[in-house]
């Protein structure tokens, strides 16, 4: 389990820190300073704060095709019990890569990604179904992605 201080807040100049690095998260500390008006210290201060806090991750987005893995899916899941706790089963399984409860035909939807059509039925039937108290799933295959962005939740 992963403690987390609490999330700072957003001033104007935090939320511009967290765009600056949606567009290049590569970008250094003295760049990102001159972009914002900040020292490198200060921004190196306050970057720490945002990842300390779990307002942000810096992380490689690869695609998921190009790393040898063909198959994508989105699968709703019907449950029975407390969600949360599938939920949590459901997180551990290495091929899901999304995990969130919901309201409507589902209790759950997750994201699995996997090497082939194969992978997808083993992690279905053997890693979702096996779960106590997953009573029926429906899945949902990616045919081609036509977006996926990650620069939301500054404005």
């Amino acid at each position: 389990m992963t403690i987390r201080t609490p999330a700072p807040a957003l001033d104007d100049v935090s939320k511009r820190i967290v765009e600056v690095l949606q567009e290049d998260g590569r970008m250094s500390y003295a760049a990102i300073g001159k972009a914002v008006g900040l020292s490198e210290a200060a921004v190196r201060q306050r970057v720490q704060r945002l990842l300390d806090g779990g307002v942000m991750q810096i992380v490689a987005v690869t695609d998921p095709l190009q790393v040898g893995f063909a198959r994508q899916a989105m699968i709703g899941i019907r449950a029975e019990g407390d969600t949360r706790i599938i939920a949590d089963r459901l997180a551990e399984v290495a091929e899901i890569d999304y995990v969130v409860i919901t309201a409507g035909s589902f209790d759950i939807l997750v994201e699995a990604v996997c090497e082939d059509d194969e992978g997808l039925l083993d992690v279905i039937n053997s890693k979702i179904r096996a779960i106590p108290g997953v009573v029926g799933t429906e899945t949902f295959v990616y045919l081609k992605l036509r977006k996926q962005l990650y620069n939301w939740g500054t404005r």
